[in-house]
């Protein structure tokens, strides 16, 4: 039986998001996956989705409305995929009692303003040129490694090179944790 593993979105959802076919291709066979488009999990109006205004709603709370309604639907242990805000949204879930085995944070930059860690395996990936990435002080603290990814930005998760080392990573953790 396949394990679950969930995904969630960036800000900007899964509609257009064709660099999300990487991790499909390779995660499909070995998971049961769900998807959480960010924006529709928080019920964002979508009406003016300049990113300007969609990183306000979901700080002016729609991550709490997001970590709730994850909270509502998800009653089994899952992996977890999330990228940009839906790490925070995930990350924050935990810490509500969602039960996560592994969480694969991407780019999830709030987290610098966490001052503590869901019970769970945490795997955080930053671009080395992320300006928002947390200090490094921030994993010490929290006892996390530190993976930055050289001459990447914020949304080095579109990167195709990027996407394809993650998985098998994601793949081979799960295939030992089995064992």
């Amino acid at each position: 039986m396949k394990k679950r593993l969930i995904i969630l979105s960036d800000l900007w959802g899964f509609e257009e998001a064709e660099w999300m076919d990487c991790y499909l291709k390779i995660l499909n066979p070995h998971f049961k996956i769900e998807f959480f488009d960010s924006r529709k999990l928080v019920d964002l109006d979508l009406s003016d989705n300049s990113e300007g205004r969609l990183h306000a709603r979901f700080v002016n709370g729609g991550i709490d409305r997001g970590v709730y309604k994850l909270g509502l639907q998800e009653k089994q242990t899952v992996i977890v995929l999330a990228f940009s805000v839906g790490g925070v949204i995930a990350w924050k879930a935990g810490l509500k009692g969602l039960r996560i085995s592994t969480l694969y944070a991407i780019s999830s930059t709030r987290l610098r303003y966490e001052k503590e860690k869901p019970d769970c395996k945490c795997t955080l990936y930053f671009g080395a040129n992320d300006r928002y990435k947390p200090e490094v002080e921030w994993f010490r603290d929290l006892e996390l490694d530190l993976n930055l990814i050289d001459d990447q930005e914020h949304e080095l998760y579109q990167d195709e090179e990027f996407a394809k080392k993650l998985c098998q990573k994601i793949i081979e953790e799960q295939i030992e944790a089995d064992k």
